[in-house]
């Protein structure tokens, strides 16, 4: 057996021949002539001799070589070449998964296909998590230091961030996922977050049932057609409300997804939220407007003359109930929802709506009914049209808004 004061005595000594002293189990310190002392770990595959090289004395301790002799014991007990199963476990060691990485490795091999708000994701990332635990080695964090960061977002910072309890639980639910994919795919292992619920850091958001009544739609669609504030904005808000589209369909639209001569909007599947092409007929009253700006925005490509970042558009829109004075608050989302609610009144088919709106068909007639209802979805919307015409004139119901004339 070892015994530190022999391996003191002879650290650094010269040595009259290289000698090997053993200390039983395969582990012996190999001292040099020049008196560097090396532990090392003999074993034996398949009737081979093998040796591990474990590290210099006094750098590692006797303690410490005892130790790792151990581990390859117990690798080579569970049928593995210890030399193969240290150096791995090595290179883990020095060269930690961070949760940085760990998140980006999810965005890039999963989010940026199929998420469409990624970029939104990696800003949430980037504010709230990486800012202070990006770099620590993910299998090394604990659950104390993942709820800091997730009760700054619930509680906010004082004149920095506002609260946001929702948000918090959004983005919980977000790294649960993503640090899953990581386990999954075997590029990283943590169990941190399993048991956190959306509870127990934020809450979770509220179903948005907010449909704008019949006077605050007049109000949104008048401002639309006037001068104040932003064309960009008024121009969206009048193409969500006559089709009762998502924004980011809006937001992304090019001029070539416009067809005036069949009259039809064609969504590409990727700007599509369900991964889905979405037809909608362009409806005659609206037409004109849908002209204006393919020639007005030509040489940039986008319907409307730019591309806006969604939490740009969003924060914009909020801006708009505001400046109408709508005491209860709306989101360009419930545009959508009002389009979808007034159609359903009208006693419009649901599945024209469905389709209108870009919804999945659920049920067995998702696999059996590919029909587009272009014609029913075409009288649909001349027909929405006329409504919203009559709202914006109730006084004189044949004079039609003037779509061009705030262009």
């Amino acid at each position: 057996m070892l015994h530190k004061t022999h391996l003191y005595s002879m650290n650094g000594k010269v040595q009259a021949v290289t000698k090997v002293y053993r200390d039983g189990l395969g582990l012996g310190a190999r001292v040099s002539k020049q008196g560097r002392i090396r532990f090392q770990f003999r074993y034996k595959i398949k009737g081979k001799n093998k040796r591990i090289d474990l590290g210099y004395f006094p750098d590692l301790s006797l303690k410490q070589a005892r130790d790792e002799r151990d581990k390859c014991r117990a690798w080579l007990a569970g049928g593995h070449d210890p030399k193969v199963a240290r150096e791995m476990a090595r290179d883990k060691t020095l060269e930690p998964v961070t949760v940085k990485e760990a998140l980006e490795y999810w965005i890039e091999k999963y989010a940026r296909v199929k998420r469409k708000s990624f970029k939104k994701i990696r800003g949430q990332f980037n504010k709230h998590i990486y800012s202070y635990i990006g770099h620590y080695p993910l299998e090394q964090t604990k659950i104390t230091h993942w709820l800091d960061c997730f009760d700054r977002i619930n509680t906010g910072i004082e004149g920095k961030q506002k609260p946001a309890a929702v948000a918090a639980g959004q983005i919980l639910q977000t790294c649960k996922q993503a640090l899953k994919f990581c386990r999954v795919r075997g590029y990283a292992i943590t169990h941190e977050l399993d048991d956190l619920v959306v509870g127990d850091v934020g809450k979770k958001a509220k179903v948005k049932d907010r449909v704008l009544s019949y006077s605050e739609l007049k109000d949104v669609l008048q401002w639309s057609h006037g001068r104040k504030g932003s064309f960009y904005m008024r121009y969206l808000c009048l193409l969500l409300i006559v089709f009762g589209a998502r924004t980011q369909e809006v937001r992304l639209s090019t001029i070539d997804e416009w067809d005036l001569e069949n009259d039809l909007w064609t969504v590409p599947k990727q700007h599509s939220k369900t991964g889905a092409v979405i037809v909608r007929p362009i409806p005659q009253q609206i037409k004109p407007v849908i002209a204006l700006l393919i020639k007005r925005n030509a040489k940039q490509g986008y319907l409307l003359g730019k591309l806006r970042e969604d939490t740009s558009v969003c924060s914009s829109g909020g801006g708009i109930c505001e400046s109408l004075k709508h005491i209860e608050r709306w989101t360009l989302h419930d545009l959508r929802s009002t389009f979808s609610t007034i159609l359903n009144d009208l006693e419009v088919d649901s599945r024209v709506v469905d389709k209108l709106i870009g919804h999945v068909i659920k049920g067995s007639e998702r696999h059996y009914n590919h029909s587009k209802y272009l014609k029913q979805s075409a009288a649909a919307l001349d027909m929405w049209c006329e409504w919203l015409d009559r709202l914006a004139n109730p006084i004189d119901n044949v004079v039609e808004i003037d779509f061009v004339k705030a262009c």
